[in-house]
């Protein structure tokens, strides 16, 4: 209870991304990251999915090229990167939509996929006094040889990335800008 009242109290007085595994065993884990976006939730949804190849790294793509990754926000549509020559990857799978409020995705996002586990990504738009609360929850479980709870950090830290650069680029059109603390 004190960690996630901490956490509260961060969140309050910063504007940085608010990232914290939740939860994490051998079978799974949970990682929670959360910004304040200076813009309206219809702008900051707007941005999320059809620029997703504008503020999504590069880093963390299969081709090396984020301007490859799309979303297409209807049902069973996918998260995807082209590759060319009708080569591609469907990174997750969209499974609800309720446009400029939720997006969840079902799938293993970058190397989770090669393994033997599934999760649910779950992008939230929220009304907030100071523009758009935006929260990325994703959830895994599955079978990993040496146990999910120790890549946790590291997708947590992807995560986090992702969503400080979605900030960067709508509140200065330049993802390059983010910092996370």
């Amino acid at each position: 209870m004190k960690k996630t009242m901490l956490a509260a109290a961060l969140l309050a007085l910063s504007t940085t991304v608010l990232a914290e595994v939740t939860d994490s065993a051998t079978n799974g884990f949970t990682t929670v990251n959360e910004v304040m976006i200076d813009s309206g939730r219809a702008e900051s949804w707007v941005a999320a999915i059809n620029d997703v190849g504008q503020w999504w790294s590069s880093d963390h793509t299969v081709s090396g090229d984020a301007s490859r990754m799309s979303i297409t926000p209807e049902l069973q549509a996918c998260f995807c990167e082209t590759l060319g020559e009708s080569a591609g990857v469907v990174h997750l799978t969209v499974t609800m939509v309720n446009p400029t409020h939720l997006l969840r995705m079902t799938g293993g996002l970058g190397p989770l996929g090669l393994m033997g586990v599934d999760g649910n990504m779950t992008w939230e738009f929220l009304d907030d006094k100071d523009g758009t609360r935006v929260r990325f929850t994703y959830a895994i479980g599955g079978y990993a040889k040496d146990g999910l709870d120790s890549i946790a950090p590291a997708v947590d830290s992807v995560i986090g990335e992702a969503l400080a650069r979605l900030k960067a680029y709508i509140e200065t059109g330049n993802p390059e800008t983010a910092s996370v603390e």
